[in-house]
């Protein structure tokens, strides 16, 4: 495949983007071609997503650690292993025509935008980006080199966010003005991705041979290795990750998101115990509330996340004894429907015997299926059959935007009154760093590029 040029080729799409795109540097590929893969990220999410690609279609594998890149060379010895992906790109880029990335949340965004500035179509990892102006810079970039995007949020692949939405759309909710999720507060003792940031010891120790740790802080300030941060628990630090809210809102928050529209929201208000003066951290507990204006004549919606407390009280009118451990819960004023952690299972609330009678005679299924929990299979056949995949990044960069506040509000407190247009939470001028956050010498990438 030929290299893409820079151009803006996408003027609007559906949420779901299932139509067929006139992409001409496309158009020599077909659905019996064969793509090069670079993957950024070897380890963790990295091999579920690259051990969904063919392994000798795979050129170029990149990773920070050697440990790492060494669970991807049994199984793909031909393919070029790099520790920088800027070297990566610079040895390698006419032999790669897609790029997987699955690195911490920090280096999403240099990762993909080197990338897509080379033409590449990129498969990023959830969450999509680190801060608003990233996310707004990765819908630009996408559209303006004319690449295919996908954010690997597994349950956007799944029948069960189809129904979900079919539901809704066919009337079976009614109108939907809340919406209540929850997660359970996380045992740090025992957890493999959540430190327990209020007495972590993060001095300084020897970095271990393997690791460049410099190319693994990529665009955030410099400061010493600790173990703590390597390989998975850098999740429990805001300058690298999202803390909880951001590990699972791309999963639980999906499916209310897509089918009620949701967009951008106004107001967004955070509580929190246990909260970091410095704000280094994620709290224990905290809730976060969005509020979602009415949209081309849908009620305004509250939108609550509820985590590390008791679930929520049960409501009479549900008919229910208990919640599960962690789900999401959208309200209608004709019938209430609830789901795990993510939307894959789902049902509405209402007796085993009405469940079961109402799925003989469910709603039409209007969204077209793909292989559940299989996005990058779902992204490689939108490349080769010139179309966008379902969380492409002219939904995902929204989506992500909703949950970057929430992560704002969690982290900082207080209510932020959000002005989309201009990217600002109004009257809190000490947020506008963490909206557009600094990247270090070496490291910064689309800059601009939302002017043009």
């Amino acid at each position: 495949m030929s290299q893409i040029t820079r151009r803006s080729f996408i003027k609007s799409t559906t949420a779901l983007s299932i139509g067929t795109l006139f992409i001409p540097n496309l158009l020599r590929s077909s659905p019996n071609s064969r793509l090069k893969f670079a993957v950024i990220g070897v380890g963790g999410r990295g091999g579920s997503c690259w051990n969904q690609v063919p392994k000798e279609d795979i050129v170029a594998m990149c990773d920070v650690d050697d440990r790492m890149t060494a669970k991807g060379d049994k199984a793909c010895p031909d393919a070029k292993k790099y520790k920088d992906f800027r070297i990566m790109f610079d040895e390698m880029a006419k032999d790669i025509d897609a790029v997987i990335i699955a690195t911490p949340d920090h280096t999403h965004f240099p990762a993909a935008m080197a990338a897509m500035e080379l033409g590449k179509h990129v498969f990023v990892e959830k969450p999509l980006a680190h801060n608003i102006w990233q996310l707004r810079t990765l819908k630009k970039a996408a559209a303006y080199y004319g690449v295919i995007s996908q954010m690997g949020n597994q349950g956007h692949t799944t029948d069960g966010i189809r129904s979900i939405k079919e539901y809704y759309d066919a009337g079976i909710l009614g109108e939907v003005k809340e919406v209540i999720a929850w997660q359970p507060k996380v045992n740090v003792a025992k957890s493999r991705y959540f430190a327990n940031g209020k007495n972590a010891d993060l001095s300084a120790q020897q970095i271990p041979a393997e690791l460049n740790w410099d190319a693994w802080l990529g665009p955030i300030a410099d400061r010493p290795y600790n173990e703590l941060y390597v390989p998975r628990k850098w999740r429990s630090f805001y300058d690298m990750g999202h803390g909880q809210l951001g590990d699972w809102f791309c999963h639980t928050l999906d499916a209310p998101f897509w089918s009620l529209d949701l967009g951008i929201p106004h107001t967004i208000t955070g509580e929190r115990k246990d909260a970091a003066a410095d704000h280094s951290y994620m709290p224990s507990e905290s809730k976060v509330t969005w509020e979602f204006a009415e949209r081309k004549g849908k009620a305004p919606v509250k939108m609550e996340w509820i985590e590390g407390y008791e679930t929520p009280e049960v409501r009479p009118e549900w008919g229910i004894n208990k919640l599960p451990k962690k789900g999401m819960i959208m309200i209608g004023d004709k019938q209430t429907l609830i789901t795990g952690g993510r939307p894959d299972t789902f049902k509405l609330i209402m007796p085993d015997e009405e469940w079961n009678e109402f799925q003989k005679n469910a709603p039409e299924k209007t969204i077209p299926r793909v292989q559940e929990n299989k996005p990058v299979l779902e992204w490689i056949d939108a490349i080769k059959n010139h179309r966008l995949p379902g969380s492409n990044f002219n939904y995902a960069t929204k989506f992500n935007e909703m949950g970057e506040l929430g992560v704002l509000a969690q982290r900082f407190g207080g209510t932020i009154n959000y002005d989309a247009h201009k990217m600002k939470a109004v009257g809190r001028p000490e947020l506008d760093i963490y909206i557009k956050e600094p990247a270090r010498k070496g490291w910064s990438y689309g800059e601009g590029l939302l002017d043009k």
